[in-house]
C-alpha cells in the first residue's frame, strides 16, 4: 500500500490563531487558470477572487503570490486567508486542566466552539489556545459541541495528533457527562439507550430513524430535587454520534434544559446572549496516553447553573 505524500507546510503564518486555507487543485476539470477554479470552488463573486489575486493574497508553496492568469496545474497547492468574520467574544475563560509536551486538556465553557467552523472562527477554543499559550501547532484530538461545556483534549505536536485521535475513533476513551433535565418518576433508570441517529447537512437537529443502532448511551439518575422537579443525570456514551446524548435524553421524555434543538428547534439566539446555556457538561475524560503510556483521568470543575444555582437559572 503506497503512503500518501503529506502536503507541503503552509507558507503563510496563522492569523489570530487560525490557519490559512489550503486548496489542492484536482485532476481534470474545465478550468484554464487557478483564478477560474477558485471562483467556482469558493462560490464567490468574481470580483472578490480578483481582489485576492490583485492583493497578492493567494500564494503557492514557495510563498510567492500566484498571478491572476496563472495556468491551472492539477495537484498544485495554493493558500490564502479568508476574511475573518466579526464575532462577539465569548466572555468565559478557557481553563487549562493539564499541559505537557504532548497534550493540553482544557475545561471549555458553554458557547465556545472547539474548532473554527462557519461563523465561529477566532472565538473558538483552538484559536484562543493557540494565541494564549503561544502554541501555533496545537490541534484538536476531538470535538465538543459549541453549546456543551467540559473537557476537551488537544495535541501539541502535529505528528502525534493521529495517535490521540485514534483513541476516540477506537473508543478507547472513558467519557462521562452530566446533565440537568426534568425528573420523571415513571422513567426506569438506569438503562442503556440504543438507536440509529442521522444528522443531515444543513439540518440543525439530528433524528432517530429505523435501522441498525449506531448510537449507544448509558443513562443513570444521580439525584432528583422535588422542589422544582429537576434531576441530575449521569450519561455515559459508548459511541459518538452528533448530538447523541441530547437526542437520547429527548427520546426518553426528559430533554436537557436549555436545549434550543430538542424537543423542538427554537428561533436563533441573538449573538451575545449567553443567558441560558445548555445544561450538559463533559465531566470526566479517561485514557491511556498512546505516546507516553501514562494513565490519565481528568475531571471538570464546572457546575451546571440549573442545579447549583436554581434561583439564578429560573430568573434568567
Amino acid at each position: 500500500m503506497r503512503r500518501r505524500t503529506p502536503p507541503p507546510p503552509s507558507p503563510l503564518p496563522q492569523r489570530e490563531g487560525v490557519d490559512a486555507v489550503r486548496v489542492r487543485l484536482p485532476a481534470g476539470g474545465p478550468w484554464a487558470t487557478v483564478r477560474e477554479h477558485l471562483t467556482e470552488r469558493l462560490a464567490a463573486d468574481a470580483g472578490v477572487v480578483d481582489g485576492m489575486f490583485d492583493a497578492g493574497l493567494v500564494v503557492g508553496a514557495d510563498g510567492r503570490a500566484v498571478a491572476p492568469d496563472a495556468a491551472y496545474v492539477p495537484g498544485m497547492f495554493v493558500w490564502f486567508h479568508r476574511e475573518l468574520p466579526a464575532e462577539v467574544p465569548v466572555p468565559f475563560p478557557l481553563e487549562v486542566v493539564h499541559r505537557d509536551e504532548h497534550i493540553v486538556v482544557v475545561d471549555k465553557p458553554h458557547f465556545l466552539a472547539t474548532t473554527p467552523r462557519g461563523s465561529h472562527v477566532t472565538e473558538t477554543a483552538l484559536a484562543r489556545l493557540r494565541r494564549e499559550l503561544g502554541l501555533p501547532t496545537l490541534g484538536a484530538a476531538h470535538r465538543l459541541d459549541r453549546l456543551t461545556a467540559g473537557l476537551v483534549l488537544f495535541t501539541v505536536r502535529p505528528a502525534e495528533r493521529g495517535a490521540y485521535q485514534s483513541l476516540f475513533r477506537d473508543r478507547r476513551v472513558g467519557k462521562e457527562y452530566e446533565a440537568v433535565a426534568p425528573y420523571d418518576p415513571g422513567l426506569a433508570l438506569p438503562r442503556t439507550v440504543r438507536s440509529r441517529i442521522v444528522k443531515e447537512r444543513g439540518v440543525l437537529a439530528a433524528r432517530e430513524v429505523p435501522g441498525e443502532p449506531n448510537a449507544v448511551s448509558r443513562v443513570e439518575l444521580a439525584e432528583h430535587r422535588p422542589a422544582d422537579g429537576l434531576a441530575r443525570y449521569r450519561l455515559v456514551p459508548a459511541t459518538g454520534q452528533t448530538h447523541q446524548l441530547r437526542v437520547h435524553m429527548n427520546a426518553l421524555g426528559v430533554p436537557i434544559l436549555g436545549d434550543p434543538l430538542y424537543p423542538e428547534v427554537t428561533g436563533p439566539v441573538e449573538a451575545g446572549d449567553f443567558r441560558r446555556p445548555l445544561q450538559l457538561l463533559a465531566r470526566t475524560l479517561e485514557f491511556t496516553d498512546p505516546v507516553t503510556g501514562a494513565e490519565h483521568r481528568f475531571r471538570s470543575t464546572r457546575t451546571l447553573t440549573a442545579w447549583s444555582c436554581p434561583g439564578e437559572w429560573a430568573g434568567r
